[in-house]
């Protein structure tokens, strides 16, 4: 079946948007599509089924090497999938990480608002707080990185 779809019908079927998708071609996510006598993209089945996996793949957070990884891998369906694994256990472990300093930024916040009075800005615990350098603090804040 040839390639039929348009640029704009792609990205409303896939939900990823026009400019998305051209940079997704532009640094090779998505192979150069077809173009019509009019120079005009054209895609085909395997053009959305390819973009709805890097969209997904996106939303679940993975980064652009690790979708063009990924890609590779799925292209070479006889192979273990022991990367797609051990990327995806990176992954998980990044996310925890994100989701840990998320937690702790969270008590942070709790614990300034825990702490105002709701009296006067001059006497706000919360811009006190956000004062305060960390090298003054008798702990270190979740907000400043290690």
């Amino acid at each position: 079946m040839a390639p039929e779809l348009s640029i704009g019908a792609v990205a409303r079927q896939t939900g990823v948007k026009v400019p998305t998708i051209r940079y997704y071609e532009e640094i090779g996510l998505m192979r150069p599509p077809i173009r019509s006598e009019g120079n005009r993209r054209r895609y085909g089945v395997e053009d959305v089924n390819r973009l709805s996996f890097i969209r997904h793949a996106r939303e679940l957070g993975f980064e652009i090497e690790a979708v063009r990884t990924l890609l590779t891998l799925q292209d070479r369906p006889e192979r273990s999938c022991h990367e797609i694994d051990a990327l995806t256990r990176d992954h998980l472990a990044a996310v925890d990480h994100k989701i840990a300093r998320l937690t702790a930024l969270r008590k942070e916040l709790q614990r300034m608002l825990d702490c105002c009075t709701g009296g006067r800005v001059a006497e706000c615990r919360v811009i006190e707080s956000i004062s305060k350098t960390p090298q003054r603090r008798s702990r270190v804040s979740p907000l400043t990185r290690p």
